[in-house]
């Protein structure tokens, strides 16, 4: 294609960096022959955009024909950025083309602006977790904790009802959830099935390789659904079970205990609530009636805690930074259970496992000593399950 010289001179004659951009171009065409250029379609605003990109590029990096030839890893890295320039991409780091290509944001959303979703933006924020995270508040009206989330703005936190602003999240976190009054359970399940029936498929769409964390309730039954509304991976969609009973087990057979172990074998496993059952990993630390007396024990002392919004959303923040830092850390979090403990139905229960930027990359073997405690795993699995079958998808 015949590359108009004079023309694109003229229109960008009162540009003090004219001179530089047509060579630029020039170089653009000679190694892009067939590059369309349409300039006269262009808003005036879209090209005066572009050349400060182009000039803001050239402030820091040496123009394309004072790169030597023998360079040719800088002439590809400029002549990639114009090419990108001249498509009418905006928004480009200056820095370099190639530093932005490959350069990963840590972005979270968090969807949902009530008291757990509120927890969850602060925990992670307060960690410093994520260069973005994202709060889709998507009750109607204005909600106070939201409200005050934008009064005080927190850095790098962004409050929206748009489903977009999630995009290209590595991490999605479902905090909502639709509360009845008199509905009976399987209603309000429904209810919450019907919400991320509209959620789900979107916010999977915005972030097709991100890593799904419910936090929404029933824990193992939401976690299943948003499975099957996503078509991710199993390894991607997970839910956050029964990870804080763990960490504050392990804190309390270590700290208020004082056993003489790390606390780091020991798990609490299978349903959210009165079915969860423990049980211990990795090599033998103890004898088994040792081992059965400090279950018992610290067990008697995990019941009196509840779990308030703010220790959920600590717990979700240690587990988003796992995954966003591919930590490769160890946490009780509720997976595809089918073919582990003979059950042989599709649900999720709460394993402990490896989790990394994929999600869940290993479920850690445990330590069976008692047959109850496989029997107890697959009772859950059979009511979860039956309950599921319930259920309009």
């Amino acid at each position: 294609m015949e590359f108009d010289c004079e023309g694109l001179r003229r229109l960008l004659g009162k540009y003090k960096f004219r001179d530089l951009t047509v060579e630029e171009l020039k170089n653009v065409n000679v190694f892009f022959p067939h590059f369309k250029y349409s300039m006269d379609t262009y808003p005036k605003s879209v090209i005066v955009g572009l050349i400060k990109e182009m000039i803001a590029k050239f402030q820091e990096e040496l123009p394309l024909y004072s790169v030597p030839s023998s360079d040719e890893a800088r002439q590809v890295d400029l002549l990639a950025y114009i090419a990108k320039i001249t498509e009418g991409v905006s928004g480009i780091n200056s820095k370099s083309w190639a530093n932005h290509e490959n350069k990963t944001v840590n972005k979270v959303t968090v969807v949902g602006g009530g008291e757990l979703g509120i927890a969850c933006t602060l925990a992670i924020s307060a960690k410093g977790i994520a260069d973005r995270l994202v709060l889709l508040d998507l009750s109607e009206g204005t909600k106070g904790a939201t409200m005050d989330l934008e009064i005080f703005n927190l850095p790098n936190v962004e409050i929206s009802k748009d489903l977009s602003a999630s995009a290209h999240s590595k991490v999605v976190i479902f905090t909502v959830n639709s509360l009845g009054s008199s509905q009976s359970y399987l209603d309000v399940v429904q209810s919450n099935v019907d919400m991320f029936r509209a959620l789900v498929p979107a916010l999977g769409h915005y972030s097709q390789h991100s890593v799904l964390l419910i936090a929404s309730q029933p824990v193992e039954i939401m976690t299943y659904v948003t499975w099957k509304l996503s078509a991710f991976p199993a390894n991607r969609v997970i839910g956050i079970g029964c990870n804080l009973d763990s960490q504050r087990l392990q804190y309390i057979i270590t700290n208020v205990l004082k056993a003489q172990t790390s606390g780091k074998e020991v798990w609490v496993i299978g349903e959210q609530g009165e079915d969860k059952v423990l049980t211990w990993s990795g090599q033998e630390v103890m004898s088994h009636t040792s081992e059965v007396q400090l279950s018992n024990r610290a067990m008697e002392l995990l019941r009196v805690k509840s779990q308030r919004s703010w220790s959920v959303g600590l717990s979700v923040a240690d587990m988003v930074d796992s995954i966003v830092n591919n930590k490769k850390k160890v946490h009780s979090v509720s997976t595809l259970a089918k073919g582990y403990y003979d059950i042989d139905s599709e649900v999720f229960l709460s394993l402990p496992c490896i989790l990394g930027i994929s999600g869940v990359s290993e479920v850690i073997k445990t330590t069976l000593k008692e047959d109850t405690v496989s029997e107890k795993l697959q009772s859950s699995a059979s009511s979860i399950h039956g309950l599921q079958l319930q259920l309009k998808l």
